[in-house]
């Protein structure tokens, strides 16, 4: 059996710095969505992935998929947002076993109203950070990263195309 050499100092540095960055971000999103309009950051993403769907609608399997969450977390999820008017549920058209969700349109209307806080505290945090040579380093860095954890590319970010997206020298003007 092979042992596995010790992170070298460059590498836990690293390590440590992105486990941190993981940790202190999600708090951030949800402290600044909770006190905006009164959602966590991962109903924001679910509510934003039914968003940009085909007709605001999707399987929940395949909002499972994009948001990595379980189908029970995800359930939980869209009953709380469903009790507030977020979102519905029904059986899907073509597999009568499978459910769909669709974005209401206060779903909508919430979305609308979270996304220049939102904005602004990812800009404020992280983005505003880093140079534009960095945030391209980022891009690439979160890309290799996430090429090894959904190499199926079932996440949204994953499925992100950089040639699609501005420059960051132009997105930071």
């Amino acid at each position: 059996m092979t042992s596995t050499p010790p992170f070298s100092p460059a590498e836990a540095t690293a390590w440590a710095r992105l486990v941190a960055v993981s940790e202190l971000l999600p708090t951030m999103l949800d402290a600044q969505l909770l006190r905006d309009v009164e959602l966590t950051h991962f109903e924001y993403l679910v509510l934003s992935v039914l968003a940009a769907s085909p007709d605001q609608t999707s399987r929940m399997t395949r909002v499972a998929s994009q948001t990595n969450a379980t189908l029970p977390r995800l359930s939980h999820v869209a009953r709380r947002l469903e009790e507030k008017g977020l979102l519905e549920r029904f059986p899907c058209p073509q597999d009568k076993r499978a459910t769909n969700a669709r974005i209401t349109s206060e779903g909508l209307a919430v979305l609308d109203r979270a996304a220049p806080g939102h904005v602004a505290t990812v800009r404020s945090n992280v983005l505003d950070a880093l140079e534009p040579g960095e945030l391209d380093q980022l891009a690439a860095i979160t890309a290799s990263i996430l090429a090894r954890l959904d190499p199926e590319g079932r996440l949204s970010a994953t499925q992100c195309d950089s040639a699609t997206t501005e420059p960051a020298a132009s997105a930071r003007s």
